[in-house]
């Protein structure tokens, strides 16, 4: 019989670092603070809303997840956050535009009561932003030791028992490992060196992981899943996860390709275009930025369909991902797929997917959940790359030598059955044989 893994109680308040206070952060603090007061509902997240089935079908037995694991509660959440602009939290989120005023002024006090701690930034890995909330050091390890400062502050400050980050900044410029990644200490003297191979996001990560922090990136660019933060995750027990929400258009595609190569349908190509208005489509609008975000979208596709297995279906699929930054829609994404099919005998069929979705909407409750399950991995003592969290994520960080697995379904159940471990339960493996032998 399984046994329960060892998890610490969630005691006290647990604090939710938050780098960037756009869109995706500030609607991820407004709503927890509406929910909190009984305002709203939190659709959209498995921490809250979601159960796990436990033992066989016929025992009945789906309790919720909160129920049955020490999750840290919702009253017990403290918020802090960076950004190169220095209004509140309640401003940041009426800039945004995502939320009602109306919810918002439920909210405005505990909202205006949140501002930015002054950021590192540098617009090399950014272009097309620039604000004056920026903190100003010697070198990149000096930035990361005036982070550490606000850290402990703010710990002090809230009486806080632990901590989470989830880097919500803008996605940077396309890098690849360099040298400067190998090693802690080869890292630790490109910090001081001010190497350009060190982004602003590594500094935050350096600085979480030094400190146990557990790190989760939600953009897609290289942050903590570079060997030298990984090592150091290792030394220091901190669980790390990432990256890139997996939020409206791949969300889909995560759902849809699964079921075309279960019934072993054939794909010519996948176009998808995005008009976006926010923050992120104007980031997006520099082609260095694009490349990174186009890399995550794109690798989707292949790890799912895995044309190497299957050549005669998926050998020669043309992928093509476009993102148009058009200020009118703001957060409210539109994305268009075409999708060219081959079925029996090569009979040609197309499916047309039109998603108007709110961009930050489908990104908060996953904040909220990351930060709860990083936690909760944190207290058992499950350090390292969380690839039980892949669900969330279009580029999943994983072990060297391992594929990602994007299959939304494989990685649901990978999520729930790592709960059912954590839990004590027997893992699920859909086999159903105990009922009819």
């Amino acid at each position: 019989m399984p046994v329960p893994v060892d998890i610490a109680p969630a005691r006290g308040k647990l604090g939710v670092l938050l780098v960037g206070l756009g869109a995706v952060s500030t609607t991820t603090i407004a709503g927890v603070l509406a929910i909190r007061k009984g305002f709203a509902k939190p659709i959209g997240s498995l921490t809250q809303m979601g159960t796990v089935r436990l033992g066989k079908r016929t025992e009945g037995r789906s309790p919720k997840i909160s129920e049955i694991l020490p999750l840290a509660s919702l009253d017990d959440l403290v918020f802090g956050a960076w950004d190169i602009f220095s209004e509140d939290s309640y401003a940041a989120a009426r800039t945004a535009g995502v939320i009602e005023p109306s919810l918002l002024e439920k909210v405005r006090p505990e909202l205006e009561q949140i501002r930015p701690w002054s950021a590192v930034f540098d617009q090399r890995y950014v272009k097309r932003l620039e604000g004056p909330n920026v903190k100003q050091g010697a070198n990149k390890k000096v930035l990361a030791d005036a982070l550490g400062d606000d850290i402990r502050r703010f710990a002090q400050e809230h009486n806080l028992d632990r901590l989470v980050m989830v880097w919500c900044g803008s996605t940077e410029v396309f890098m690849t490992e360099s040298a400067a990644h190998q090693t802690v200490e080869s890292f630790e003297r490109a910090l001081e060196a001010n190497d350009p191979a060190i982004p602003s996001s590594m500094v935050y990560a350096y600085a979480a992981i030094r400190e146990g922090i557990p790190y989760a990136n939600a953009a897609p660019n290289l942050s903590a899943d570079i060997p030298a933060l990984v090592e150091l995750a290792a030394r220091t027990k901190t669980p790390l996860a990432g990256k890139d929400l997996k939020t409206g258009q791949t969300l889909l595609k995560t759902i849809l390709a699964p079921g075309l190569k279960a019934r072993l349908l054939g794909v010519d190509g996948w176009y998808s275009t995005n008009i976006l208005g926010n923050r992120d489509g104007e980031v997006l609008d520099d082609p260095e930025s694009f490349k990174t975000k186009e890399e995550s979208k794109k690798s989707v596709l292949d790890y799912i369909f895995q044309p190497q297995l299957y050549p005669d279906l998926y050998a020669h699929l043309c992928h093509v991902v476009r993102i148009n930054y058009y200020p009118p829609r703001g957060d409210n994404k539109e994305g268009w797929d075409n999708i060219d099919l081959v079925g029996w005998l090569g009979y040609p069929m197309q499916i047309k997917v039109n998603f108007l979705c709110r961009d930050s909407i489908l990104a908060a409750p996953i904040v909220l959940d990351v930060a709860l399950f990083l936690d909760l991995a944190k207290r058992a003592n499950m350090h390292g790359i969380q690839e039980w969290l892949s669900f969330y994520f279009k580029s999943p960080v994983h072990a060297p030598g391992l594929y990602p697995e994007h299959d939304l379904f494989i990685q649901l159940m990978k999520l729930k059955n790592t709960l059912r471990y954590l839990k004590g339960e027997e893992l699920i493996t859909h086999l159903g044989r105990e009922y009819y032998d």
